[in-house]
């Protein structure tokens, strides 16, 4: 565009208004480096770095709109340089131009080559966070780098749903929560099942055993198929804890850690000093070691006697497509997890219509049972620790007293536990720095736990929190019933509307013939015949 052409694009505020309000803003952070924040109280200075971060974002956002328009004016040429990339590296002296460049061209407003009326952002709801300071430069790209994983194939209305439900998200999480909750938002991607086909996982899928290095070791690099990944996690969830197949310690454990004496298990973790990677190595040089003891090789096509605990979805497992997730958060497509799972009883979970409150497993003592934990996994936001800021699977959990502290007199039913994981189970008290937490007993987040941080005596309470990221299915679902609303208009009602809070596991090998009897009912009502 000319500089002639570029007056066809109005501003409110009169050309002399810029250079003068960048005057001024010169002037306010001169004085905010000067003044400092010594004189200050607790909360003041905390308020500040809060706003002081949101001003650097809107800032940022301000700028990509500079970069629009020195671009739109071929400003970079004029001066010299041979792109805009140079331009911004050289003359705007930015350290990452690329990457500025692509969150520009993802956020900012780009005027209409025809009539130059300012265009929607390519990922608007990410723009509209940006230029409010709610998100932050690594929070857009880590949005940037989700959606540009979704296919190509996809519809529109999904990619608008999605880019609504990611930016929502990124809101609250840090950038490396966003690219989990992407992978989580990825797999949630094909509600009418037609992008099913897993040929390019298939196609990817290898192992590489490269050639051996001169002091005898070997480096192994593969890409895992879900149903792989899912198998080698829960391996390692009971075969790589720390005090297990230890070989620098004759007294450590062999085998898996559900089978071990747990005062045996606990003594060799204290004396354990291995890093993750090395406890999954030596985890998988002893199961191979019982592989070729036990004469396993050769003599059947069976495979390694996994136990696998995944959730799913009923209406995802009639219409056998979307994923599901296993309790070392793995997440499997519906396809593979029939073939995966065409030999196994399953386990049922019935939860009170609506919320994640089961009607069942209720216990009186300590310790939760392993029905207890099945049906904490069942929940809708089970399959991750409770605290907002974790995502550990459920697999490294521990079942946490959420109401009230054992020793305080709570019980060990489960309404009143939630999933923790070690690190902020043990964060849980009364002190500043450490957790208090509660079971919500009513509303839409009924039977969730919420978390708040302990603030110092006399400072403002922080807010009680909860783990949001098991709501993505649910919002994404909820997003794109609104997209394609606004699109195509209101539609009739359906009765193949997702049940998100509907989750089954349940084991039917040693139950009553009472338990056996109600599964038999409930299923009956389930898949009526014709």
């Amino acid at each position: 565009m000319t500089d002639s052409a570029s007056t066809d694009i109005t501003d409110e505020s009169p050309p002399t208004a810029v250079p003068a309000l960048l005057d001024e803003l010169d002037a306010i952070i001169d004085q905010l480096q000067t003044t400092g924040f010594t004189r200050l109280t607790d909360t003041e200075v905390d308020d500040a770095g809060v706003r002081i971060e949101q001003a650097i974002a809107r800032l940022t956002y301000t700028g990509n709109q500079q970069i629009v328009e020195a671009d739109q004016r071929d400003l970079p040429r004029k001066a010299g340089y041979r792109s805009v990339i140079d331009y911004m590296k050289h003359r705007l002296r930015m350290a990452y131009p690329g990457k500025r460049l692509k969150q520009t061209r993802a956020t900012a407003t780009y005027p209409d080559a025809t009539t130059g009326a300012p265009l929607e952002p390519v990922h608007p709801t990410l723009a509209t966070a940006f230029a409010a300071g709610r998100v932050g430069s690594a929070h857009v790209h880590a949005v940037i780098d989700v959606l540009d994983q979704i296919p190509h194939a996809v519809d529109h209305d999904i990619k608008v749903a999605a880019e609504r439900t990611i930016a929502e998200q990124a809101v609250h999480l840090t950038p490396d929560q966003i690219t989990e909750a992407g992978a989580r938002l990825l797999g949630y991607l094909d509600p009418d099942g037609t992008l099913t086909d897993d040929t390019d996982r298939q196609r990817r899928r290898n192992v590489y055993l490269n050639r051996q290095r001169a002091d005898g070791t070997a480096k192994m690099s593969g890409i895992l198929t879900p149903e792989l990944l899912a198998r080698v996690s829960m391996f390692l969830a009971v075969w790589a804890k720390p005090g297990m197949n230890n070989p620098n310690d004759p007294e450590s454990p062999t085998g898996s850690s559900e089978d071990a004496d747990p005062d045996a298990v606990a003594a060799a973790a204290q004396r354990d000093d291995r890093s993750p990677a090395q406890l999954n190595h030596d985890a998988f040089n002893a199961l191979l070691k019982a592989v070729f003891e036990d004469g396993m090789l050769g003599k059947s096509h069976r495979g390694l006697p996994m136990q696998l605990i995944i959730k799913a979805d009923l209406n995802d497992l009639v219409r056998e497509a979307g994923y599901a997730v296993t309790a070392t958060a793995t997440q499997i497509p519906i396809p593979d997890l029939i073939n995966l799972a065409a030999d196994a009883q399953p386990w049922l979970a019935v939860f009170k219509d609506a919320t994640a409150i089961p009607l069942y497993f209720g216990r009186g003592k300590r310790l939760a049972t392993r029905e207890q934990r099945l049906a904490s996994f069942a929940r809708p936001d089970g399959d991750t620790c409770s605290n907002p800021d974790c995502g550990v699977s459920a697999a490294h959990v521990e079942m946490h007293h959420a109401q009230l502290d054992w020793g305080l007199g709570g019980l060990t039913d489960i309404t009143d536990l939630a999933p923790a994981c070690p690190k902020h189970n043990r964060m849980v008290g009364d002190q500043p720095g450490q957790y208090t937490t509660r079971m919500v007993r009513e509303g839409p987040d009924e039977g969730r736990c919420a978390w708040r941080l302990n603030t110092q005596p006399g400072a403002p309470p922080n807010p009680e929190r909860i783990n949001r990221r098991p709501d993505i299915p649910r919002r994404f679902a909820e997003h794109l019933q609104h997209v394609r609303a606004e699109i195509h208009g209101p539609q009739p009602a359906s009765g193949d509307t997702p049940r998100l809070q509907m989750r089954q596991v349940i084991d039917l090998r040693d139950a009553s013939d009472a338990e056996a009897t109600l599964a038999s009912i409930l299923l009956a009502a389930a898949y009526p015949r014709g």
